[in-house]
């Protein structure tokens, strides 16, 4: 039986997503050609592959036996894409690069524009999402990621390739700041944080941990929505504090507040085998040279503050 890869890719982003809509999105198609190629797929096969339910899909016993194998397949089809880039003689095309929400549009916003400067014959295309990428089967090139690699990631071909130490601060508007008491606390302060569905991803649990009853006085599941808040006036956002040249001006200032030693370590990833791409390579050197100079940036400042 010839089964073509782009139908199991197909069951794959189905799979994945739990969602005929979301895998439609994913593969950049409309619903109704996933539920007609999905319905292909179970015909030649001669088995249904996924439980339908309200709350979306579920593979069938018989598709979770075809779950690892086609995987394998994903991972084989990324090596070959991998080894057939390497052929490019000077670093062009498209080189994918996925980040947290807040990252890729402080910071990797202008990075494009400077690296349109450096390499005019590479584009860049940035996926920014607080879900897992797989950077070994290509769903991206490279990954700013805020979790450190664990052993079990470094078996699965990624390295870490440069990480940057982020203080962690309230930002706010000056009107907002003016308009708090004059000795102001964490549980005087309004903040902007995630909808309930993401409560699970930071400041939200920093800042339960820190105020009792901790409720934001508004929230969104978009980060540049939050961000357009803050600078509304509506509450403070909790940032890392990134010094580099190529991040986004603000009009938001920080509070006087302390988190204590709370921090975050940006951490700049990628497939192994993906750095033999001469484009990927070429972009992986020039994110971690600026990363490297914001964590310079940031010693040099803590230096002159101990001065």
């Amino acid at each position: 039986m010839n089964i073509p890869w782009a139908e199991l890719e197909l069951f794959l982003a189905i799979s994945e997503a739990k969602s005929l809509s979301k895998a439609a999105r994913i593969l950049k198609v409309t619903q109704p050609t996933v539920s007609r190629r999905l319905a292909e797929l179970e015909t030649l096969l001669g088995e249904s592959l996924f439980v339908r339910s309200v709350e979306g899909v579920t593979p069938t016993a018989f598709g979770e036996s075809l779950l690892l194998p086609a995987r394998r397949m994903a991972e084989s089809a990324a090596e070959l894409e991998r080894t057939a880039s390497k052929m490019a003689p000077t670093p062009t095309g498209i080189v994918r690069i996925t980040a947290p929400p807040g990252v890729a549009y402080q910071f990797l916003t202008r990075f494009a524009a400077h690296l349109r400067s450096v390499l005019p014959d590479v584009q860049l295309e940035v996926i920014a999402t607080v879900n897992y990428v797989d950077l070994v089967r290509r769903e991206a090139d490279l990954a700013i990621r805020f979790q450190p690699l664990d052993r079990a990631s470094s078996q699965r071909d990624l390295v870490q390739l440069a990480n940057c130490k982020q203080r962690i601060a309230a930002f706010g508007t000056p009107e907002f700041i003016a308009s708090l008491p004059r000795r102001y606390a964490l549980t005087d302060v309004g903040f902007v944080g995630w909808t309930q569905a993401l409560a699970h991803l930071p400041p939200n649990p920093q800042l339960a941990a820190l105020i009792p009853g901790f409720r934001p006085v508004f929230a969104s599941d978009d980060y540049i929505v939050q961000l357009g808040a803050a600078e509304a006036g509506v509450g403070a956002v909790v940032l890392g504090v990134f010094r580099s040249q190529l991040q986004l001006p603000s009009p938001l200032v920080e509070l006087a507040l302390s988190f204590g030693n709370t921090s975050a370590t940006l951490s700049l990833v990628a497939a192994r085998s993906s750095l033999s791409i001469p484009r990927v390579k070429a972009v992986a050197d020039i994110l971690a040279r600026e990363l490297g100079r914001a964590t310079q940036a940031k010693v040099r400042a803590a230096e002159r503050v101990r001065d």
